[in-house]
């Protein structure tokens, strides 16, 4: 700054304490309806900042603020000294933030914004049960915990709360960070939406998506379309038709339904659906009616963009029917994720 020049930023004053404080306030935990408030404010920053590309990596209880001691006070989120900014396909790599609260990817060293997720579903544990869903006496421990082992549903409070609630925490717990809702999904989750109509708000995994679609060969966009004819439910995890609604390209007609609808969807999450299975064979067998062709190996490489340095025989030899040399289901698995060289190679 210029001599001279005095700067100064108003901060608002939060009277009201940390989330921590109130939380061992009420003995450990919230009821069901009172965390699903608290939860909900968590999100709608989240959702905001993850929008502008920025990951806190750091969310806790003790990083939330009340604006009052008022039962009903606003809450707001501090400490950004740990966040970063991340574009859509970029990954982080640096450790930080706090062990209880650390994503699996975190500790792999390749991470973006899910890495916020997986923290709102270790806070909402915590609000719904009074207990941490990983714990350990060392650091090391919980990082081996939060590596390894799977959250309880099975003891007291659990058993007694809603089905809505335990899933919403179990889709945010999910160590694929692929499977996990995003901030935006997380709102319209049943849990926190309830019978509520609730604003729909932007969510760059649909970019992300939209962009893969456009650059995927023929046969996977086939395979997509397939696979959203017979998946109704799961469009409505992923909110699609919320997003078609409120897209003007839509509107007048420059994309279709069907083709918005294979290009949103993300299969990874799909997978962590329990009706994935029958999904999965029911679009297989759409597929084999109206997508489905004989193939030949050095086809099916090109179409993955699979270059000469992957043994195509080995790892393609069961991608492929050999009754009429059609793709096969585990084919057209692969072929829904959009594998890359770099991928293929771990099949």
């Amino acid at each position: 700054m210029g001599a001279g020049l005095d700067k100064s930023w108003p901060i608002r004053l939060c009277k009201g304490g940390e989330l921590l404080d109130r939380i061992l306030a009420r003995g450990g935990k919230y009821s069901e309806g009172d965390a699903k408030v608290i939860i909900h404010q968590i999100l709608s920053v989240a959702s905001f900042c993850h929008l502008q590309g920025v990951v806190h990596r750091d969310l806790k209880p003790e990083n939330f603020l009340f604006m009052s001691k008022d039962e009903n006070s606003a809450l707001k989120v501090i400490d950004f000294g740990l966040s970063d900014f991340v574009k859509p396909d970029d990954r982080l790599n640096d450790i930080v933030g706090s062990a209880y609260y650390v994503a699996p990817e975190v500790l792999h060293r390749s991470y973006g914004t899910e890495a916020d997720m997986w923290s709102i579903g270790v806070i909402a544990y915590i609000l719904l049960c009074g207990s941490r869903p990983f714990w350990a006496r060392t650091e090391s421990g919980i990082f081996r915990a939060v590596l390894k082992a799977e959250p309880s549903f099975d003891e007291i409070p659990w058993p007694t709360l809603s089905a809505e609630a335990k899933d919403f925490v179990r889709r945010l717990l999910n160590k694929d960070y692929r499977k996990r809702m995003t901030a935006a999904q997380a709102l319209c989750h049943p849990w926190i939406r309830g019978t509520q109509e609730v604003k729909i708000n932007l969510d760059m995994i649909i970019y992300r998506l939209m962009r893969a679609y456009i650059s995927s060969s023929s046969l996977r966009k086939s395979a997509l379309r397939a696979l959203i004819k017979n998946s109704s439910g799961a469009m409505n995890d992923s909110r699609i038709l919320d997003f078609v609604n409120s897209i003007c390209n839509i509107q007048y007609g420059m994309i279709d339904f069907e083709e918005f609808s294979a290009a949103a969807i993300s299969v990874y999450q799909m997978e962590g659906l329990e009706t994935w299975e029958e999904h999965a064979q029911q679009a297989y067998e759409l597929f084999d009616k109206e997508g489905n062709r004989p193939i030949v190996i050095e086809e099916l490489a090109s179409e993955l963009g699979l270059g000469p340095s992957i043994s195509l025989h080995v790892v393609l030899k069961d991608w492929i029917r050999h009754s009429d040399g059609n793709l096969s289901f585990l084919g057209f698995i692969k072929l829904l994720h959009g594998v890359s060289s770099r991928a293929i190679t771990k099949v």
